[in-house]
């Protein structure tokens, strides 16, 4: 139990850390990954496209799209230990699909299915922001947000805490 309490103590002046240092300016972050999410569906949109035409130029742009997608990440996301960098490529993914079903449900007037798949969709989004920021590790990541938790806080309520888009100075 001393380790967790060693975990949680460190996660939180990490925090601290952040937070005295002006906390982290998400602003343009934020636009270029939602620029990246989109850059990854077109990707898909343009494979599927080819796949269904026969029409190979879709498979070209799909490509060039793919190379753009990844010079701009390599400005959002450092690369990082194993699989990190992929794993950041397909927590923005899964954030916009799932962005994408709850928008669905919401128009079909079904909120509360909606709800759950933007709850989802924020989730991703979180973990995403606390590993770019290496608020946690991914080795720590599932520990670390079971320990904030328990004492009341989310990784979601983390990393909001530590970013506020809208503060202009």
């Amino acid at each position: 139990m001393e380790t967790k309490t060693l975990d949680i103590t460190s996660f939180m002046a990490k925090v601290e850390k952040i937070k005295a240092g002006g906390g982290v300016d998400l602003s343009a972050g934020e636009d270029l990954s939602i620029a990246i999410m989109n850059l990854i569906s077109l990707e898909e949109h343009f494979f599927f496209t080819g796949a269904k035409t026969s029409d190979g130029s879709y498979y070209d742009l799909s490509s060039d799209i793919r190379k753009m997608r990844t010079r701009l990440m390599e400005g959002l996301v450092e690369k990082h230990e194993g699989e990190t960098w992929c794993a950041t490529k397909h927590l923005l993914s899964g954030t916009m699909r799932l962005i994408e079903v709850g928008n669905r449900y919401q128009a079909e007037g079904d909120k509360e299915k909606a709800k759950g798949f933007f709850a989802d969709a924020y989730r991703l989004y979180a973990i995403f922001w606390a590993l770019k920021t290496k608020l946690v590790s991914a080795r720590s990541l599932g520990g670390t947000a079971k320990d904030t938790h328990a004492k009341g806080w989310s990784l979601e309520t983390l990393v909001e805490k530590l970013a506020n888009c809208c503060d202009e100075k």
